[in-house]
């Protein structure tokens, strides 16, 4: 009976699910998590192996020659070695697409926390501000109408399109930074120039892949390009942007907002400069972890696994 090893289920799985399918594809042994220090005693004699963050490095694909299959438990699968695993002819796996509508949607919650302060203003009502207050109103922030700005998305990916659909129905004038022509876009979205993208469009949101092109892309130079009133958004790679850069940016009233879900290291370490940047709203990678989200990530890990096993894989990326 082949061998399973799980390395850190525990993200995908925290207890919502169960492993019954997957068990019965073999001889299955699971890990919430792995320390780097036990990935070549954990995967010992394992045919198949999947991962989320713990890392796969060329030595340890080296140290495994039983290894087969390496399934990645997310979209992004940097965290394989993937040119020694094609070199060694080991399929990897990545799950495309599953989280889509969440990624989108906690975009929206960001940009909506900025605009409107909700959570701010009903912890203030609770406080009894609103009770004793002259007025038969107040705030304390700016309030912010979305309809007829201009949102700029760089990548128009899954994510990037369905965050495009939604600010079109918020009204939103919608501009994307892409590879597709400007004949292959749904109706309301304009192609742009990167540097006319930074320099025009009042919200920003990347959705882009990490790589040698993007890496940082968000940094001094582009953020001098900005409106002083830009609101900056990041659900794509912490990668994207360089902290220290978007740090002073806000601190500075460079530009005005910023909402980010991922950041270069993950958990942040204490001095990370924009868990005390102002106006830096940041919640804890979580995007993609809707219950919904997680259930497609399930169900396309066993579609991946059986594909393998038939000996036709799917969503192979060491090709």
């Amino acid at each position: 009976m082949r061998k399973i090893v799980v390395l850190d289920g525990y993200a995908a799985n925290p207890g919502d699910f169960n492993w019954k399918e997957l068990e019965k594809l073999g001889e299955c042994t699971i890990y919430d998590r792995t320390a780097d220090e036990n990935i070549l005693e954990r995967i010992k004699n394992a045919e198949i192996i999947l991962t989320n963050k713990t890392p796969i490095t060329a030595e340890t694909i080296e140290k495994s020659p039983q290894l087969k299959y390496i399934g990645v438990l997310a979209t992004g699968y940097n965290i394989v070695d993937i040119e020694a695993a094609k070199d060694k002819g080991i399929i990897v796996t990545n799950i495309p697409a599953y989280s889509t509508n969440s990624v989108a949607q906690l975009t929206f919650a960001h940009l909506l926390n900025i605009a409107q302060r909700v959570q701010t203003h009903s912890d203030e009502v609770r406080k009894g501000r609103w009770s004793s207050h002259t007025d038969f109103c107040f705030w304390d922030t700016p309030l912010i109408e979305l309809f007829g700005k201009k949102m700029g998305i760089i990548g128009l990916g899954n994510t990037g399109m369905a965050t495009a659909k939604i600010a079109l129905g918020f009204g939103l004038n919608v501009f994307a930074y892409t590879s597709k022509s400007q004949d292959d876009l749904p109706e309301g979205i304009q192609k742009i120039d990167l540097n006319d993208l930074y320099k025009e469009c009042d919200i920003i949101s990347l959705h882009c892949p990490l790589n040698n092109e993007t890496n940082q892309m968000i940094n001094a130079t582009s953020l001098a390009m900005m409106k002083p009133s830009t609101i900056l958004l990041n659900t794509a790679r912490g990668g994207l942007i360089n902290e220290a850069d978007l740090a002073e940016a806000l601190n500075k009233d460079r530009i005005y907002a910023a909402g980010v879900d991922v950041l270069t290291q993950e958990p942040p370490l204490p001095n990370n400069p924009l868990l005390t940047a102002k106006n830096c709203f940041i919640t804890p990678h979580f995007a993609w972890a809707s219950f919904s989200a997680r259930e497609r990530l399930m169900d396309i890990l066993l579609k991946n696994i059986k594909a393998y096993i038939d000996g036709s894989p799917i969503n192979n990326v060491a090709k």
